[in-house]
């Protein structure tokens, strides 16, 4: 099934890097480009794509407020939204995962994360980059303090250990991959072992697993 796309930045060059990159995978077709938050609502209700990319700051109506009007309730089937921005502000984190934002990403974070948080938006997951998500669960309650022994989680192999530990540390998929001395393709089967003994819907939750339950802490 191909992922219909629209892509909302007031910055021609940005959008047209976004476009460069999404097109080059099979399954995602960039639909339309909104170079503002009203024009992304006018064109989300026009072409109806299966997620909109939306920059924070844009000139006429914002992101957030844009991703408040796609996301309100009553609408049928309505876009997922990951947010793209440069500002790493933890107050925009909150108020658009809070507003319905399926994933965060930082402007930076590179190809290959913004490839797998339209994919993860897609299948009803949510996706925020990995230094944002690490900061976000070291302010969790319980979590701040170290802990000298961790426990070793039920049900989990060593391997599985392993890849939720550096999932909690903000690594992605290829990181770890590289760092365990394996495959992608591995490492997302066993993060999808992990989502089913947990359970945990997306690295998120696995990653505030990790953190509450002291596989990962200080």
């Amino acid at each position: 099934m191909t992922i219909r796309v629209l892509i909302a930045d007031d910055q021609a060059m940005v959008r047209t890097g976004f476009e460069m990159i999404l097109a080059a995978e099979d399954d995602i077709e960039v639909v339309a480009q909104a170079s503002d938050g009203l024009e992304a609502v006018e064109l989300a209700e026009r072409h109806r794509p299966d997620v909109v990319l939306m920059d924070i700051r844009m000139p006429r109506l914002d992101g957030l407020e844009a991703l408040r009007r796609l996301t309100r309730p009553g609408l049928v089937e309505p876009p997922k939204v990951v947010v793209a921005t440069t500002f790493d502000d933890d107050e925009y984190v909150h108020r658009a995962l809070h507003g319905g934002a399926c994933g965060f990403l930082l402007k930076d974070s590179g190809p290959a994360l913004l490839v797998e948080a339209i994919r993860a938006a897609a299948s009803g997951e949510a996706l925020v980059s990995p230094s944002i998500t690490l900061r976000l669960l070291r302010g969790l309650p319980g979590t701040a303090a170290p802990v000298s022994r961790a426990p070793q989680p039920s049900g989990l192999s060593a391997r599985e250990t392993d890849v939720v530990r550096l999932v909690a540390t903000g690594l992605t998929n290829a990181e770890i991959a590289a760092e365990l001395s394996i495959s992608v393709g591995t490492v997302k089967t066993h993060l999808g072992n992990v989502q089913t003994k947990l359970p945990a819907r997306n690295r998120v939750e696995i990653a505030a697993w990790a953190w509450r339950s002291g596989i990962v802490g200080g």
